[in-house]
């Protein structure tokens, strides 16, 4: 009887406007499941965005923290907007050549009476995530990918420490002896490749 039963059910689900709905739910529940389970094993927006973010450099050391998100930076070592690699202060802002915050218009930033707003710092990509994270780092040697029609330069932010921004483990990468890879930052050229 019981067998009778399974049967009659399987019928009625398969035909009936019950039954449909019942493989539909199933279905947003298959794929709700999937979705966590890819989500728990692809890593977060966040995650992502320190391992693949720039051309010539996917799923390796994290970048170096930045005012503009991606570390671009200038020959100097200083932050620059990676869109067009104009000058930023230390809290993204464009600057002028005297460090002052300048708008789109290229006009000087002013507050609400007029006055033109304080210029914030201007330092060094790299020497600064050492400060954030407590470890004397400087930019060492560098590796070269064609992005864009010009070279970029990767810099390797170095120091002597045995984990990278990461997290894991630090890498040699292009290093001084006894030094490791921290974070990266990179340089734009202007030369085609």
């Amino acid at each position: 009887m019981r067998s009778d039963r399974s049967l009659s059910d399987a019928i009625v689900r398969q035909s009936s406007r019950r039954g449909f709905l019942e493989r539909v739910g199933g279905a947003v529940i298959a794929l709700a499941g999937a979705k966590t389970i890819a989500s728990a094993a692809l890593p977060a927006d966040a995650d992502a965005y320190l391992y693949t973010n720039f051309c010539g450099h996917t799923y390796t050391t994290g970048n170096c923290p930045a005012p503009t998100g991606l570390p671009r930076i200038d020959r100097n070592g200083y932050p620059v907007r990676a869109s067009d690699g104009v000058p930023v202060d230390d809290l993204g802002r464009p600057i002028n050549e005297e460090g002052q915050p300048i708008g789109a218009d290229g006009q000087v930033l002013k507050d609400a009476d007029g006055v033109p707003l304080a210029p914030a710092p201007r330092t060094k990509v790299c020497e600064t995530a050492g400060e954030d994270y407590g470890i004397k780092l400087s930019l060492d040697g560098s590796w070269y990918r064609c992005c864009g029609g010009t070279v970029r330069r990767i810099r390797d932010c170095c120091g002597v420490t045995n984990v990278r921004i990461n997290g894991d483990a630090a890498l040699t990468g292009y290093c001084y002896p006894g030094r490791h890879v921290f974070c990266v930052t990179y340089y734009q050229t202007s030369t085609p490749c």
